[in-house]
């Protein structure tokens, strides 16, 4: 199987992400709402919550779940 470069750098991208004690989805999920009050409010993501936007870049279906979120609370807003 041959990757292409695009591929190659996603892979990369990926690998520099993971940590040695990664978050599960179930553990991302009870703390996504407190992180997406925070990116909307515009304020810098605090430690506590650094690695949920780490689990969000390495996961579709949180990262799905995530953007659902944060639409619902944005039209809370209007």
């Amino acid at each position: 199987m041959t990757l292409s470069r695009r591929q190659l750098e996603t892979l990369h991208k990926m690998l520099s992400l993971t940590k040695s004690q990664e978050l599960t989805c179930d553990e991302c999920q009870r703390n996504m709402a407190e992180f997406a009050e925070t990116a909307l409010a515009g304020d810098s993501i605090p430690e506590n919550l650094q690695a949920i936007e780490l689990h969000l870049a390495s996961c579709g279906d949180c990262e799905e779940e995530f953007r659902t979120l944060l639409k619902a609370l944005e039209s809370d807003e209007h």
